[in-house]
């Protein structure tokens, strides 16, 4: 046999696993794609399988099923097989190979392409629970299909999906048994030859896309939105529906068991008694022994800037679908919030806008109360920390803290401005970045170079208020022990890593602080905003924001009851959940924890943490300077409902990686999911009910159809419980959608309007189809509330719905019973027009971001080495050729998240190769790295020789020195990297601490060593023994 397949095909590697598991033989022959191996074949397809000369199985599942026949597999295994291999076939691979194209081939993340490949791993994972394979007879062909198809998404490259291990756990174990068998081992070797997914790019460029059904999400946004506005129409017939997307193809993967039929049948029937009574909202809300009661923070939004989508979605939104769900299950939950008011941004701002620090808290406070208002977030207590409540608890705790040794003294040398009588915090200082030389570096960071910095380290600094140039003094401050309260931490953490719902990145991020050990961290500053010191000696200091900031989670509630102890001292009855962005990880996972065990008072901590990745605003990042992205306040202007904004956002809710606001999406989810799928199903099953049978409720009598739809549809609705219990916001979403294209098809399937028009028993089944809808549309108005809240009460008021089913219960009941009237029915969504996307588009796009100021000490001043003579034409070509080599190796070792010192050698490569293809080819060696990139630094040239004042080492910038690349600096760049590998292991293992200095001062010693190689400050290389924690 033959196996004519083209250099990385990823498709190959099912073919050679199934061949080398069942000792067949193959000669492997290598084609281009163009080659014409199967003459009957209209388009060219690679692998294909040659079995007997001229004798072609051109199907790679086929082939893998004829080579890997089990005579021995069971009839009801031999279906299970070929149900595998169809799924590959027509579902699997219809969304993996236009995602792989999208990122491997063209370098383009596709949010809707791996949302699709997200559902699809979602139904394999809870197909393989409990099992090694995909049937009890070990490694079939449909287990070997299934690994090639899934094997360029979860190993390194550019498509791997973050965290896979730990969302599909089940797959997991699955993927990693079959992966290890030596025979498949041996094809990885052939295929993939040591490297990345990115060996995989030329192939998936040559190959035709797998041909997949039209969907509402495929068409063009107008065409959708034009199908959707007439099946809108109240009473015109309504029209075929488009085959639907991956997600609902998936239902009909795994068949109804009988089990799960009679469930539903009886659910149906008799449930609606066992449904409990939903919870009366009472205020004060307080805990009650014997209940599920949750305590939901969002974090806390500094008071003085407008909250951008981005924000809204990372806490307040999140924690608000969360806590309307909670109260949809009747659990006992209080959601609370407020605006972060102390600290240098509050002075800062006050400053610019020429008012008092309580003047901008009192102004913001009311803006941000007035955009989540519009939002619909649905707080029990929105507060803020400039409380006396505030003073009062966040002083008792450190009391506390510092009655049991938990604080530390330790002294600071910080700027003072004379002039003004005060140390001046790292935002009242400016000067000239020391690494890099802008002129204009904050005291916290060069907004030129990037660099976190001390202010003390600026060179030329003035005071940001009078310009003033500040002298350096010695400050003393307050620490929390960290060190001593990690043993505690770490038992906590260990518990509710456990127990607890932990998103990834949240528990990534707190191992991280914690894997080489805690540090003391300052937690007082020279301000006159904020919460006092109460410690004498220290009275003229407030705490700093982020040991402040989350006690006032404690006092806003201590605003809302007197009785606020029993949520905040009850850590055996509460669980509390924290929503947040990933920023804002540590400060409530390790130092928040920290603080309030050390203060050993009985206090509640946080059990769940609910962290989301970055959402950006299209290409680039929102920002309020340059009027980029859309903010809260204006969020309203456009005339977009508050809903459709809380629809999108959830949608693409950065849960596990960045995503982004994109207004051409925005427009397609719109017109296509909602209107197109959500609205037209309620709409027109509704208006069916009014204008053919009066607005009432039809005796449903269930025929074998409708009872296969109670159970799909009760399966959809117990996936949306146990991801809103696991706080998966965006999955229940696309339930939700998912149960709304069951009834469209269900709809489609028996069409009623042509029922309605034939015999007495055509009406029947007629009203029983519809008031069956009629009940989906029910269930969906629950469903949808914790994401749509306005859109929900609208569906119930057109459905006249009972109050007792506002309840999310795992079984699908029958609330609107025969006789039921309901009310007016009305389109609910509308059609956004692409004109208005561009005019949004133009309107919200802000100004470029502007170009970084050049300081004198950035222009070139000569010295470049600049080839004379002619060029060699064969040594520009071997150049040019290894310069693309080179740069394809680099962009290899970033896809796959690689350490940063094997991407530092890399680069470094990279850049000497530019400088001898440039003076091969007679251009400026220095401006060959690349400068015109994003991330490079302005080259800051030194004078030459001679004029240096007497230096005996010449220190050049940093940024100058990037370009540096002789063979000394590309030594010293590996041996930097290996030695910061063997202190990385020493730390891992918990060596002795005398060996880990050891370590690490060889570490110091070598980056001094190529600091000077480079041109650069070499006590500014090792950091200058600077603490970490002392800036704000």
């Amino acid at each position: 046999m033959k196996l004519h397949t083209n250099p990385g095909n990823f498709n190959s590697l099912k073919i050679l696993a199934a061949a080398e598991l069942s000792g067949t033989k193959l000669e492997l022959v290598e084609r281009k794609h163009d080659d014409k191996v199967v003459p009957y074949l209209t388009r060219n397809s690679l692998p294909v399988l040659e079995v007997f000369p001229n004798k072609f199985i051109f199907s790679v599942g086929a082939a893998t099923r004829y080579l890997l026949s089990q005579p021995s597999l069971s009839p009801d295994d031999e279906c299970t097989v070929d149900r595998w291999l169809e799924w590959d076939c027509n579902q699997l691979q219809p969304s993996l190979v236009p995602y792989l194209v999208s990122v491997i081939g063209q370098n383009k993340q596709d949010a809707f392409l791996l949302s699709q490949l997200q559902t699809l791993l979602k139904l394999l994972n809870t197909e393989l629970k409990g099992r090694q394979t995909l049937t009890k007879a070990g490694i079939t062909a449909g287990d070997i299909t299934l690994w090639g198809s899934l094997y360029p998404i979860f190993k390194p490259g550019k498509a791997i999906i973050k965290g896979w291990e730990s969302l599909y756990p089940n797959i997991k174990a699955w993927f990693c048994g079959v992966e290890e068998k030596p025979e498949v081992q041996k094809c990885i070797s052939v295929v993939v030859q040591g490297k990345d997914t990115g060996v995989f790019k030329d192939s998936l460029l040559a190959q035709p896309l797998p041909l997949s059904p039209p969907s509402p999400s495929t068409l063009k946004p107008e065409k959708a939105a034009v199908d959707a506005g007439k099946k809108q129409q109240g009473k015109s017939k309504p029209e075929k529906m488009e085959a639907e997307p991956v997600e609902s193809q998936i239902l009909a993967a795994r068949p109804v068991t009988p089990e799960e039929l009679a469930a539903a049948v009886k659910a149906w029937n008799s449930g609606k008694s066992s449904c409990p009574k939903s919870r009366e909202r009472v205020h004060p809300i307080l805990p009650k022994k014997g209940e599920r009661n949750i305590l939901i923070t969002s974090a806390l939004p500094y008071v003085n800037n407008v909250p951008h989508l981005g924000n809204i979605i990372g806490c307040v939104l999140s924690a608000d679908v969360y806590s309307r769900y909670c109260r949809l299950r009747n659990y006992n939950v209080f959601y609370i919030c407020g605006t972060d008011e102390y600290g240098t941004a509050t002075e800062t701002k006050a400053i610019e806008e020429g008012l008092t620090p309580q003047q901008i808290c009192d102004k913001y406070n009311k803006i941000h109360s007035d955009i989540y208002k519009w939002f619909n977030i649905d707080f029990d207590y929105f507060g803020r920390t400039t409380t006396v409540q505030q003073t009062q608890i966040a002083q008792d705790i450190f009391w506390k803290l510092y009655n049991k040794g938990h604080i530390l003294k330790e002294s600071m040398e910080q700027l003072q401005c004379e002039k003004c009588n005060r140390f001046l915090a790292d935002r009242f200082v400016e000067g000239t970045c020391p690494l890099c030389k802008f002129e204009d570096a904050r005291g916290d960071q060069c907004d030129a170079c990037g660099k976190l910095i001390n202010a003390i380290e600026l060179k030329s600094p003035k005071c940001k208020l009078c310009k003033t140039t500040p002298v350096i003094k010695s400050s003393d401050h307050l620490f929390l022990d960290l060190p001593k309260m990690e043993p505690a931490l770490q038992k906590h953490l260990d518990g509710v890593f456990n127990t607890g719902t932990w998103t990834s990145n949240a528990k990534n991020i707190t191992n991280s602080w914690i894997r080489d050990g805690l540090k003391p961290r300052c937690i007082s500053r020279d301000l006159k905003w904020g919460t006092q010191v109460p410690l004498e000696g220290y009275t003229n200091k407030v705490f700093y924001v982020w040991f402040d900031a989350p006690i006032g989670y404690i006092s806003i509630t201590a605003n809302y009851t007197d009785q606020w102890e029993k949520w905040w001292k009850n850590p055996e009855q509460v669980e509390m959940y924290n929503f947040l962005g990933k920023d804002n990880v540590p400060f409530h996972s390790v130092i928040f924890p920290c603080t309030l065990l050390g203060a050993d008072d009985n206090y509640t901590i946080v059990s769940h943490m609910i962290a989301t990745e970055y959402l950006n605003y299209e290409e680039g990042k929102f920002s309020k300077s340059r009027g980029t992205g859309v903010f809260g306040n204006n969020a309203k202007d456009t005339g977009i409902p508050a809903d459709i904004f809380r629809f999108y956002l959830l949608y693409v809710r950065p849960e596990t990686q960045d995503s982004s606001f994109s207004w051409d999406d925005f427009l397609l989810k719109n017109n296509s999911e909602l209107l197109n799928n959500l609205g037209n199903f309620i709409n027109r099953a509704l208006m069916f009910v009014s204008n053919n049978f009066g607005g009432t409720i039809q005796e449903m009598l269930l025929v074998d159809d409708d009872k296969q739809l109670l159970a799909q549809v009760t399966r959809e609705l117990c996936a949306y419980i146990e991801n809103m219990e696991q706080a998966k916001i965006r999955d229940s979403i696309r339930n939700i959608l998912s149960i709304s294209r069951l009834g469209n098809q269900f709809m489609q399937a028996n069409k009623p309007w042509v029922l309605v028009k034939g015999s007495d028993a055509d009406k029947k089944r007629a009203g029983s189809v519809v008031s069956l809808a009629a009940n989906i549309s029910c269930l969906l108005s629950v469903l949808l509330q914790p994401y749509m809240p306005a859109t929900s009460d609208t569906i119930q008021q057109q459905l006249n719905c009972p109050k007792e089913a506002n309840m999310v219960h795992p079984e699908f009941l029958c609330h609107l019973t025969p006789g039921h009237k309901i009310g007016q029915p009305s389109p609910l969504f509308e059609k956004i027009a692409t004109s208005k996307i561009d005019e949004w588009k133009k309107q919200f796009a802000g100004q470029p971001a502007p170009e970084k100021k050049e300081t004198k000490s950035s222009k070139p001043t000569g010295g470049a080495a600049v080839a004379s003579g002619p060029c060699d034409p064969a040594e520009v070509a071997r150049l040019t050729e290894e310069v693309a080599k080179q740069g394809t190796l680099v962009r290899e070792v970033k896809a796959r998240k690689a350490d940063k010192s094997e991407i530092d050698v890399q680069v470094a490569k990279l850049l000497d190769l530019k400088k001898q293809l440039a003076l091969a080819q007679g251009q400026d060696a220095a401006s060959s790295g690349g400068g015109n990139k994003k991330k490079d630094k302005k080259a800051a040239k030194q004078p030459p020789s001679g004029q240096g004042g007497g230096s005996t080492v010449s220190v050049a910038s940093p940024a100058s020195s990037g370009q540096d690349s002789s063979p000394e600096v590309v030594r010293l760049t590996e041996e930097v990297a290996k030695q910061g590998n063997v202190v990385r292991d020493l730390k891992g293992k918990k060596a002795d601490k005398s060996q880990i200095d050891a370590g690490v001062a060889k570490l110091l010693d070598l980056k001094k060593q190529l600091a000077l190689a480079q041109g650069q400050d070499p006590d500014a290389a090792v950091g200058g023994g600077k603490k970490k924690g002392k800036k704000k």
